[in-house]
């Protein structure tokens, strides 16, 4: 079947055209955690102040991925692993629109992630670990989510049934436990901004 495809991309416009009209380097911000623990939260203000300093930000999160693009797949690992690999898919493609893309899904074990970095590119892709504990994120429940696994209502909950491997390598952990997300948000800021401005 493959035999039958013919890419064009020898003669589409180069990244490095898309970063001219930018006038940023574009990157992938991928975020990695627990449900509950500050991802989602955190994507959306660094877009906010992203976007008042004037740079082209995109977030891909977990819930509105899942309701489009990956909508139909599960929580099998089967289907865990094909969200991570579309959701790196569609990141590289932002990458080479010359577009930041703030990426905020659980990615629960190291596999994922190197499979997401292996997509994108390490040198594309900053791993930050937004850090909190099962507890803690049951306590929040922001979702309603941990009183609804408690129940078994939701089947292959990630941290109750399905287990998450927390990272050992990631490019910067975030404790939101230790942290109010206005501090969490300033590391974050001044950690990435250099690696998204040209």
């Amino acid at each position: 079947m493959t035999e039958n495809l013919h890419p064009i991309a020898d003669r589409l416009l180069k990244r490095s055209d898309r970063e001219s009209i930018t006038r940023q380097r574009s990157k992938v911000i991928w975020m990695c955690g627990l449900s509950g623990s500050g991802k989602s939260t955190l994507a959306t203000a660094l877009e906010k102040r992203l976007h008042a300093e004037g740079r082209l930000v995109y977030v891909l999160d977990g819930d509105n991925i899942r309701t489009g693009l990956n909508r139909g797949l599960g929580f099998s690992d089967e289907d865990r692993r094909e969200n991570i690999r579309r959701i790196a898919e569609v990141s590289k493609l932002f990458v080479d629109a010359g577009v930041v893309a703030i990426n905020s899904f659980i990615t629960p074990n190291a596999s994922l992630r190197a499979m997401a970095r292996d997509i994108i590119g390490k040198e594309n892709l900053i791993e930050v670990y937004v850090q909190a504990s099962f507890e803690t994120c049951m306590k929040r429940d922001v979702k309603g989510l941990y009183a609804k696994a408690e129940q078994g209502l939701v089947p292959q909950f990630t941290g109750k049934d399905s287990e998450f491997e927390e990272p050992e390598d990631s490019d910067l952990v975030i404790d939101t436990e230790a942290q109010t997300i206005e501090e969490s948000l300033d590391v974050l800021f001044d950690f990435v901004f250099p690696e998204v401005s040209v």
